[in-house]
Protein backbone atom coordinates (compact mmCIF):
# COMPACT_ATOMS: atom_id res chain seq x y z
CA UNK A 1 0.00 0.00 0.00
CA UNK A 2 1.40 3.43 -1.14
CA UNK A 3 2.04 6.37 1.46
CA UNK A 4 -0.79 8.09 0.01
CA UNK A 5 -3.27 5.74 0.35
CA UNK A 6 -1.97 4.41 3.78
CA UNK A 7 -2.71 8.20 5.00
CA UNK A 8 -5.99 8.42 3.54
CA UNK A 9 -7.39 5.56 5.02
CA UNK A 10 -5.89 6.64 8.72
CA UNK A 11 -7.34 10.34 8.36
CA UNK A 12 -10.87 8.89 7.67
CA UNK A 13 -10.17 5.82 10.26
CA UNK A 14 -9.68 8.66 12.62
CA UNK A 15 -11.93 10.63 11.91
CA UNK A 16 -14.96 8.37 12.02
CA UNK A 17 -13.44 7.19 15.69
CA UNK A 18 -13.91 11.07 16.71
CA UNK A 19 -17.13 11.66 15.41
CA UNK A 20 -18.54 8.46 17.02
CA UNK A 21 -16.46 9.17 20.22
CA UNK A 22 -18.11 13.07 20.16
CA UNK A 23 -21.37 12.23 19.54
CA UNK A 24 -21.91 9.48 22.16
CA UNK A 25 -20.40 12.13 24.66
CA UNK A 26 -22.65 14.88 23.36
CA UNK A 27 -25.69 12.70 22.87
CA UNK A 28 -25.34 11.91 26.71
CA UNK A 29 -24.63 15.39 27.78
CA UNK A 30 -26.42 18.04 25.70
CA UNK A 31 -29.48 20.16 27.04
CA UNK A 32 -32.87 19.32 25.34
CA UNK A 33 -35.38 22.39 25.77
CA UNK A 34 -38.76 20.55 26.52
CA UNK A 35 -42.40 22.40 27.98
CA UNK A 36 -43.12 22.12 31.15
CA UNK A 37 -45.00 18.89 30.21
CA UNK A 38 -41.80 17.23 29.71
CA UNK A 39 -42.50 17.43 25.63
CA UNK A 40 -40.60 18.62 23.01
CA UNK A 41 -43.83 20.91 22.03
CA UNK A 42 -43.73 18.86 18.79
CA UNK A 43 -47.80 17.22 18.22
CA UNK A 44 -49.44 15.33 15.67
CA UNK A 45 -53.14 14.40 15.37
CA UNK A 46 -54.64 18.02 16.17
CA UNK A 47 -52.29 17.61 20.02
CA UNK A 48 -53.36 13.94 20.43
CA UNK A 49 -49.91 12.53 20.18
CA UNK A 50 -47.13 14.85 21.72
CA UNK A 51 -43.23 13.98 21.35
CA UNK A 52 -41.83 13.24 24.17
CA UNK A 53 -38.31 13.52 25.41
CA UNK A 54 -35.94 10.71 26.72
CA UNK A 55 -32.60 10.14 27.69
CA UNK A 56 -30.55 7.81 25.65
CA UNK A 57 -30.92 4.48 27.52
CA UNK A 58 -28.19 3.15 29.91
CA UNK A 59 -27.43 -0.36 27.79
CA UNK A 60 -27.46 2.09 24.55
CA UNK A 61 -24.58 3.98 25.98
CA UNK A 62 -22.68 0.71 27.50
CA UNK A 63 -22.66 -1.19 24.16
CA UNK A 64 -21.64 2.44 22.12
CA UNK A 65 -18.55 2.82 24.54
CA UNK A 66 -17.57 -1.09 24.43
CA UNK A 67 -18.15 -0.65 20.52
CA UNK A 68 -15.18 2.05 20.70
CA UNK A 69 -13.39 0.27 23.11
CA UNK A 70 -13.71 -3.17 21.04
CA UNK A 71 -12.60 -0.93 17.57
CA UNK A 72 -9.49 0.68 19.04
CA UNK A 73 -8.16 -2.56 20.46
CA UNK A 74 -8.94 -4.65 16.99
CA UNK A 75 -7.21 -1.54 15.15
CA UNK A 76 -4.13 -2.08 17.25
CA UNK A 77 -4.08 -5.30 16.93
CA UNK A 78 -5.01 -6.07 13.49
CA UNK A 79 -4.53 -4.46 10.34
CA UNK A 80 -7.02 -2.27 9.38
CA UNK A 81 -5.09 1.52 10.00
CA UNK A 82 -3.81 2.18 7.09
CA UNK A 83 -0.26 0.02 6.02
CA UNK A 84 -0.35 -0.57 9.88
CA UNK A 85 0.01 -4.14 10.14
CA UNK A 86 -0.77 -4.95 13.67
CA UNK A 87 0.58 -6.07 16.66
CA UNK A 88 -0.43 -9.74 15.91
CA UNK A 89 1.29 -10.13 12.54
CA UNK A 90 -1.96 -11.47 11.21
CA UNK A 91 -2.48 -11.37 7.94
CA UNK A 92 -5.46 -12.83 4.87
CA UNK A 93 -3.02 -14.34 2.93
CA UNK A 94 -1.25 -16.20 5.52
CA UNK A 95 -4.55 -17.52 6.83
CA UNK A 96 -4.88 -19.03 3.60
CA UNK A 97 -1.39 -20.47 3.17
CA UNK A 98 -2.30 -22.01 6.41
CA UNK A 99 -5.71 -23.55 5.53
CA UNK A 100 -4.05 -24.47 1.99
CA UNK A 101 -1.00 -26.46 3.63
CA UNK A 102 -3.26 -27.60 5.95
CA UNK A 103 -5.57 -28.64 3.34
CA UNK A 104 -2.53 -30.30 1.12
CA UNK A 105 -1.66 -32.54 4.03
CA UNK A 106 -4.55 -34.16 4.79
CA UNK A 107 -4.82 -34.99 0.66
CA UNK A 108 -1.33 -36.00 0.88
CA UNK A 109 -2.04 -39.96 1.26
CA UNK A 110 -5.04 -39.73 -1.51
CA UNK A 111 -2.79 -37.92 -4.27
CA UNK A 112 -0.17 -40.49 -3.54
CA UNK A 113 -2.43 -42.86 -4.66
CA UNK A 114 -3.55 -40.89 -7.08
CA UNK A 115 0.10 -40.74 -8.54
CA UNK A 116 0.86 -44.69 -8.30
CA UNK A 117 -2.35 -46.79 -8.97
CA UNK A 118 -3.88 -46.99 -12.08
CA UNK A 119 -6.91 -45.09 -13.21
CA UNK A 120 -9.20 -48.17 -13.54
CA UNK A 121 -7.96 -48.99 -10.04
CA UNK A 122 -8.57 -45.39 -9.16
CA UNK A 123 -12.62 -45.83 -10.29
CA UNK A 124 -13.15 -48.40 -7.50
CA UNK A 125 -11.73 -45.97 -4.58
CA UNK A 126 -14.69 -44.48 -2.62
CA UNK A 127 -13.05 -41.18 -2.18
CA UNK A 128 -11.63 -40.59 -4.94
CA UNK A 129 -14.96 -41.20 -6.18
CA UNK A 130 -15.93 -38.70 -4.27
CA UNK A 131 -13.24 -36.16 -4.95
CA UNK A 132 -14.10 -36.28 -8.79
CA UNK A 133 -17.66 -35.54 -8.04
CA UNK A 134 -16.17 -32.13 -6.24
CA UNK A 135 -14.39 -31.10 -9.33
CA UNK A 136 -16.76 -32.14 -11.88
CA UNK A 137 -19.30 -30.04 -9.98
CA UNK A 138 -16.94 -26.99 -9.81
CA UNK A 139 -15.06 -27.32 -13.32
CA UNK A 140 -18.06 -29.15 -15.50
CA UNK A 141 -21.26 -28.92 -14.43
CA UNK A 142 -21.73 -25.60 -15.93
CA UNK A 143 -21.34 -27.35 -19.93
CA UNK A 144 -22.22 -30.89 -18.77
CA UNK A 145 -25.00 -30.22 -16.63
CA UNK A 146 -25.40 -31.16 -12.73
CA UNK A 147 -26.12 -34.95 -13.36
CA UNK A 148 -23.60 -35.38 -16.72
CA UNK A 149 -27.14 -35.16 -18.92
CA UNK A 150 -25.07 -32.60 -21.42
CA UNK A 151 -26.53 -29.62 -22.96
CA UNK A 152 -27.55 -29.74 -26.28
CA UNK A 153 -27.94 -25.67 -27.02
CA UNK A 154 -24.38 -25.61 -26.83
CA UNK A 155 -23.49 -28.75 -27.87
CA UNK A 156 -22.15 -30.38 -24.67
CA UNK A 157 -22.27 -34.14 -24.92
CA UNK A 158 -24.05 -36.32 -21.85
CA UNK A 159 -20.99 -38.13 -20.43
CA UNK A 160 -23.02 -41.68 -19.29
CA UNK A 161 -24.46 -42.32 -22.20
CA UNK A 162 -21.78 -44.38 -23.54
CA UNK A 163 -21.93 -42.79 -26.73
CA UNK A 164 -18.29 -41.18 -26.61
CA UNK A 165 -16.63 -39.13 -29.66
CA UNK A 166 -13.19 -39.98 -29.31
CA UNK A 167 -13.22 -43.16 -27.32
CA UNK A 168 -13.84 -43.89 -23.94
CA UNK A 169 -10.46 -45.38 -22.95
CA UNK A 170 -7.81 -43.96 -20.29
CA UNK A 171 -6.47 -42.37 -22.82
CA UNK A 172 -8.84 -40.56 -24.61
CA UNK A 173 -10.63 -39.30 -21.92
CA UNK A 174 -7.17 -38.02 -20.24
CA UNK A 175 -6.13 -36.44 -23.36
CA UNK A 176 -9.96 -34.89 -23.63
CA UNK A 177 -9.47 -33.09 -20.26
CA UNK A 178 -5.95 -32.42 -20.39
CA UNK A 179 -6.00 -31.38 -24.13
CA UNK A 180 -9.49 -30.78 -24.81
CA UNK A 181 -11.05 -31.10 -27.90
CA UNK A 182 -12.09 -29.03 -30.96
CA UNK A 183 -15.07 -30.54 -33.33
CA UNK A 184 -16.31 -29.27 -36.70
CA UNK A 185 -18.84 -30.08 -38.94
CA UNK A 186 -18.86 -28.24 -41.93
CA UNK A 187 -21.59 -26.17 -43.59
CA UNK A 188 -22.88 -27.93 -46.19
CA UNK A 189 -26.13 -26.47 -47.33
CA UNK A 190 -24.47 -24.77 -50.20
CA UNK A 191 -23.35 -27.62 -51.81
CA UNK A 192 -25.77 -29.48 -51.10
CA UNK A 193 -28.72 -26.92 -51.59
CA UNK A 194 -31.58 -27.52 -49.68
CA UNK A 195 -33.41 -29.90 -51.45
CA UNK A 196 -29.97 -31.92 -50.79
CA UNK A 197 -29.84 -30.71 -47.37
CA UNK A 198 -33.38 -32.00 -46.55
CA UNK A 199 -32.49 -35.20 -48.34
CA UNK A 200 -29.29 -36.20 -46.63
CA UNK A 201 -31.43 -34.98 -43.26
CA UNK A 202 -34.63 -37.22 -44.25
CA UNK A 203 -31.69 -40.24 -45.16
CA UNK A 204 -29.90 -39.62 -41.74
CA UNK A 205 -33.14 -39.30 -39.83
CA UNK A 206 -34.24 -43.02 -41.30
CA UNK A 207 -30.60 -44.55 -40.70
CA UNK A 208 -31.39 -43.42 -37.26
CA UNK A 209 -34.37 -45.86 -37.11
CA UNK A 210 -37.02 -43.67 -37.71
CA UNK A 211 -39.16 -43.69 -40.82
CA UNK A 212 -39.67 -41.02 -42.91
CA UNK A 213 -42.65 -41.55 -45.71
CA UNK A 214 -41.07 -40.20 -48.93
CA UNK A 215 -38.68 -42.73 -49.99
CA UNK A 216 -37.81 -41.24 -52.92
CA UNK A 217 -36.10 -38.18 -51.15
CA UNK A 218 -34.38 -40.99 -49.09
CA UNK A 219 -32.83 -42.39 -51.79
CA UNK A 220 -31.38 -38.72 -53.17
CA UNK A 221 -30.01 -38.25 -49.60
CA UNK A 222 -28.53 -42.18 -49.53
CA UNK A 223 -26.52 -40.58 -52.98
CA UNK A 224 -25.63 -37.67 -51.64
CA UNK A 225 -24.92 -38.68 -48.01
CA UNK A 226 -22.32 -41.08 -49.76
CA UNK A 227 -20.66 -38.28 -51.53
CA UNK A 228 -20.35 -35.84 -48.70
CA UNK A 229 -20.69 -37.67 -45.45
CA UNK A 230 -19.22 -40.90 -45.71
CA UNK A 231 -15.27 -40.08 -45.33
CA UNK A 232 -16.13 -38.97 -41.87
CA UNK A 233 -19.31 -40.61 -40.27
CA UNK A 234 -18.69 -43.78 -42.06
CA UNK A 235 -20.75 -45.70 -45.03
CA UNK A 236 -23.22 -47.32 -41.74
CA UNK A 237 -23.09 -43.77 -40.22
CA UNK A 238 -21.28 -45.48 -37.10
CA UNK A 239 -19.15 -42.44 -36.64
CA UNK A 240 -15.19 -42.26 -36.17
CA UNK A 241 -13.76 -41.88 -33.02
CA UNK A 242 -10.53 -40.70 -34.28
CA UNK A 243 -11.84 -37.79 -35.40
CA UNK A 244 -14.71 -36.89 -33.19
CA UNK A 245 -17.83 -37.26 -35.89
CA UNK A 246 -20.39 -39.38 -33.57
CA UNK A 247 -22.42 -41.69 -34.59
CA UNK A 248 -25.34 -41.67 -36.40
CA UNK A 249 -27.49 -44.24 -35.77
CA UNK A 250 -27.91 -43.93 -32.20
CA UNK A 251 -30.06 -41.37 -30.28
CA UNK A 252 -27.39 -39.58 -28.50
CA UNK A 253 -27.66 -35.82 -30.28
CA UNK A 254 -24.99 -33.12 -29.40
CA UNK A 255 -27.62 -30.61 -30.48
CA UNK A 256 -30.81 -32.45 -30.95
CA UNK A 257 -32.36 -34.98 -32.94
CA UNK A 258 -35.21 -33.69 -34.16
CA UNK A 259 -35.70 -33.45 -38.16
CA UNK A 260 -34.95 -29.44 -37.76
CA UNK A 261 -31.94 -30.05 -35.73
CA UNK A 262 -30.39 -32.41 -38.26
CA UNK A 263 -31.39 -29.97 -41.33
CA UNK A 264 -29.70 -26.86 -39.04
CA UNK A 265 -26.66 -29.28 -38.30
CA UNK A 266 -26.48 -30.24 -42.50
CA UNK A 267 -26.81 -26.90 -43.60
CA UNK A 268 -25.21 -24.30 -41.37
CA UNK A 269 -22.88 -26.83 -39.60
CA UNK A 270 -21.31 -27.28 -36.21
CA UNK A 271 -18.61 -25.78 -34.20
CA UNK A 272 -17.88 -28.03 -30.54
CA UNK A 273 -15.45 -26.83 -27.66
CA UNK A 274 -13.80 -28.74 -25.13
CA UNK A 275 -11.26 -26.81 -23.25
CA UNK A 276 -7.92 -28.33 -21.99
CA UNK A 277 -7.89 -28.23 -18.75
CA UNK A 278 -4.20 -28.68 -18.15
CA UNK A 279 -3.40 -24.80 -16.99
CA UNK A 280 -6.32 -25.05 -13.93
CA UNK A 281 -6.02 -28.08 -12.98
CA UNK A 282 -3.04 -30.46 -11.89
CA UNK A 283 -2.11 -33.81 -12.94
CA UNK A 284 -3.14 -35.72 -10.05
CA UNK A 285 -6.69 -33.54 -10.28
CA UNK A 286 -7.31 -34.78 -14.38
CA UNK A 287 -7.04 -38.45 -13.47
CA UNK A 288 -9.24 -38.35 -10.57
CA UNK A 289 -12.10 -37.08 -12.88
CA UNK A 290 -10.83 -39.51 -15.64
CA UNK A 291 -11.57 -42.13 -12.65
CA UNK A 292 -14.86 -40.54 -12.06
CA UNK A 293 -16.10 -40.85 -15.52
CA UNK A 294 -14.35 -44.31 -16.22
CA UNK A 295 -16.73 -44.86 -12.85
CA UNK A 296 -19.66 -43.49 -14.25
CA UNK A 297 -19.64 -40.95 -11.68
CA UNK A 298 -21.98 -40.75 -8.75
CA UNK A 299 -25.56 -39.79 -7.92
CA UNK A 300 -25.64 -38.50 -4.58
CA UNK A 301 -21.98 -37.30 -3.58
CA UNK A 302 -21.75 -40.29 -1.24
CA UNK A 303 -18.52 -41.35 -2.94
CA UNK A 304 -20.40 -44.59 -4.11
CA UNK A 305 -20.49 -44.90 -8.76
CA UNK A 306 -24.00 -45.60 -10.18
CA UNK A 307 -23.49 -49.24 -10.53
CA UNK A 308 -22.44 -49.12 -6.23
CA UNK A 309 -19.11 -49.91 -6.56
Amino acid sequence: MSAFWSGWIIFFVTLNWLLVTFLLIYGTRVPIPTDRDGTTGHVWAHGAIREGVRRLPMWWVILSVVSIVFGTIYLFRYPGFGAFGGTQGWTSDNRVERHVAANEGRLAPLLERVRTESVDTLAGDPQVIHTGQVLYDENCAACHGANAEGNQKIGAPALFDNAWLYGNSVEAIHTSLMEGRSGVMPALGGALGERGTRAVAAYVYEMNGRDWPREDLVAVGEERYATQCVACHGPQGKGMTAMGAPDLTDHNWLYGGRLEDIIVSIREGRNGVMPGWSERLRAEEIRILTAWLRAGGTVDGSGESEDGE
